[in-house]
C-alpha cells in the first residue's frame, strides 16, 4: 500500500481528494492537515467520509510528515505551498502541488502574477505540469507534479488539437469561461455568499486572472511561439463545473466534418477526454462528480471560426481529480483507479 499525506485537507479540493482516496485499492491515507481544523476528524468536516472517522487533523509539522508518508498532496494556498513541496521533494518524496506554485516554469512571469518571489528555483526546474494529455510520458518518470489550475485546464484541451495541428490564427484566441463557487474555494467571503451568487451572473478578473499566463504557458508550448490569449473567467451561481467557450479564425479551409475528425484522433486513447458528435454541445451537469472533460466542436463559416466549447468539473478534472490521475500514472496503477464513475446529477 502507497502511504499518502494530504496537506491542506479541509478545504474543498482536499475534501474531493479524500472522497477518492477512499475507494482507491491501492492506498492508504495515513496523515491530513490543517491548520484551523487541527484536533478536528475528518468526519466532523465531512460527515460522508465514514471512513476516515478516526483520523484527525494535524498542523503541517514536515519532519513528522516525512517520517508517515511516501507521496505528498499539497491542497494548500499558492505561496505557502513552495517551501514545504521543496522540503519534501528533497527528501525523496513524491509530490503532486495543486497550488500555483511550480505551474509556471518561468519565476519572474509567476512574480509578476502572483506577487510572490520563488524562492525556490532549482525545484521549480524539475517540475512536471500534470496534464495527463500532453505530457503523460514525463509525469510517469516524475517526482514532482505541478497540478494545472481548472480554467487552463479545459482551455488547454479545448485548444491543444486545434494548436498542434495549425487550424487556427493563434492570435485570434479569446476564452470565455464560466465557474461555479467553490473555484474560490471553502472561505468566508461575502463576495461567495448564497445572497450574493444566487441569482447571479458576473465577470471578475478581467485582463489580470492568474490563469492566464499558464494558458499561454501551455498553449505556446504546443505552438511553438510566444502568444497571448484574451481569457475572461465568469462567476455563476453553480456549486461545481466550468464551462469554457474558446474562439479562434482558421487558418485553413476546413469544414466541422474535418475538425471532428482531428480533435477525435488527439484524444482517441484518452479515458478522460471525450469529443462530442456533431450537433451536441457539453453541458456541466454532465461531468459533474466525473475527472471527464466533454468537447464539443463547432464552425462558423461565415466568420471563418473555429468555437470549441468545454465542460469540466472544477473539482475533479481542474483539481483533485486530476491529481489522483497524475498520480496512477506517476505509480503505475491503472490510470482510472478511483476516478471511473458516473455524472452526479443534481
Amino acid at each position: 500500500m502507497l502511504k499518502v499525506a494530504i496537506c491542506g485537507g479541509s478545504g474543498y479540493t482536499g475534501g474531493e481528494l479524500l472522497r477518492l482516496l477512499s475507494k482507491h485499492p491501492e492506498i492508504e491515507v495515513i496523515a491530513v492537515t490543517s491548520e484551523k481544523s487541527a484536533g478536528k476528524k475528518v468526519s466532523d468536516l465531512f460527515p460522508h467520509l465514514h471512513k476516515y472517522s478516526n483520523l484527525v487533523y494535524e498542523p503541517l509539522n514536515k519532519k513528522k510528515l516525512l517520517d508517515k508518508a511516501d507521496l505528498f498532496f499539497m491542497a494548500i494556498p499558492h505561496g505557502t505551498s513552495q517551501e514545504a513541496v521543496d522540503s519534501f521533494f528533497k527528501n525523496g518524496k513524491k509530490v503532486i502541488d495543486l497550488s500555483a506554485d511550480y505551474r509556471l516554469r518561468d519565476a519572474k512571469i509567476y512574480e509578476e502574477w502572483y506577487n510572490v518571489p520563488h524562492k525556490f528555483q532549482g525545484t521549480l526546474k524539475k517540475a512536471v505540469y500534470g496534464l495527463p494529455e500532453l505530457y503523460r510520458k514525463k509525469i510517469a518518470k516524475a517526482q514532482l507534479i505541478a497540478n494545472p489550475g481548472c480554467y487552463p485546464t479545459g482551455a488547454v484541451l479545448g485548444l491543444y488539437p486545434a494548436t498542434k495541428n495549425k487550424l487556427i490564427d493563434i492570435d485570434s484566441i479569446v476564452i470565455d469561461s464560466k465557474s461555479g463557487t467553490t473555484g474560490a474555494g471553502r472561505q468566508s467571503d461575502v463576495t461567495f455568499s448564497y445572497c450574493e451568487v444566487n441569482e447571479g451572473f458576473r465577470a471578475y478578473g478581467i485582463a489580470t486572472h492568474r490563469h492566464t499566463p499558464e494558458i499561454e504557458q501551455e498553449i505556446s508550448f504546443v505552438a511553438g511561439k510566444n502568444i497571448k490569449v484574451n481569457f475572461t473567467p465568469h462567476l455563476v451561481p453553480l456549486d461545481r463545473g466550468i464551462l469554457t467557450t474558446i474562439y479562434a479564425k482558421l487558418t485553413k479551409d476546413v469544414d466541422l466534418k474535418k475538425v471532428l475528425k482531428i480533435y477525435k484522433k488527439a484524444y482517441a486513447n484518452e479515458p478522460f477526454t471525450r469529443v462530442l458528435d456533431e450537433g451536441r454541445c457539453p453541458n456541466v451537469k454532465n461531468v459533474r462528480g466525473t475527472n471527464l472533460c466533454e468537447i464539443g466542436l463547432s464552425v462558423n463559416k461565415r466568420t471563418n471560426t473555429m468555437i470549441v466549447v468545454t465542460a469540466i468539473d472544477n473539482l475533479m478534472k481542474g483539481a483533485s481529480g486530476q491529481a489522483v490521475h497524475n498520480m496512477n500514472i506517476m505509480m503505475g496503477f491503472d490510470e482510472k483507479t478511483a476516478l471511473d464513475s458516473i455524472a452526479l446529477f443534481p
